[in-house]
């Protein structure tokens, strides 16, 4: 059975998460100091925080993760909800994971109510674009980030 299941990061998730973002921090050529993957892991694990991640897995391999948060917005009636991470390892590309974890937090966001899905994407990062383009255009805006 190919089957991709997406549920919530949990304490015990920690040794293949932090490979998995090491994988993403590798891709993106953007090392982190240890301590802000420390703050990451244990704001993913509080529930207090608005940011959470989800997992893929198949047959008991993790895959992936999609870290999300929720915020209001003051262009709908409701909340949004913004896909800040997504990471899929190097030998699932193409085999549904990323689809998977999307379509988990499009069902997510609209069983908690929220009104709009969005994230960010390289602009040559073609691979994910791919993906992202089979469920909506690009809105033609660019992100502009000040380090404060």
């Amino acid at each position: 059975m190919n089957t991709v299941t997406v549920r919530p990061a949990g304490p015990g998730d920690k040794p293949a998460f932090l490979t998995l973002w090491q994988g993403y921090l590798d891709f993106y050529a953007h090392p982190l100091p240890p301590a802000v993957t420390d703050f990451t892991w244990t704001r993913l694990m509080d529930p207090a925080s608005p940011l959470s991640a989800r997992l893929a897995e198949r047959r008991g391999q993790i895959l992936g993760f999609a870290i999300h948060q929720h915020h209001p917005s003051t262009w709908v009636m409701g909340d949004d909800c913004y896909l800040e991470d997504m990471f899929v390892s190097a030998q699932a590309r193409g085999q549904g994971v990323g689809r998977a974890l999307i379509e988990d937090l499009v069902a997510l966001a609209r069983a908690r109510g929220w009104k709009r899905l969005y994230w960010h994407a390289a602009t040559d990062n073609t691979g994910a674009r791919a993906l992202y383009d089979r469920f909506t255009r690009d809105d033609g805006h660019v992100r502009y980030r000040l380090e404060l």
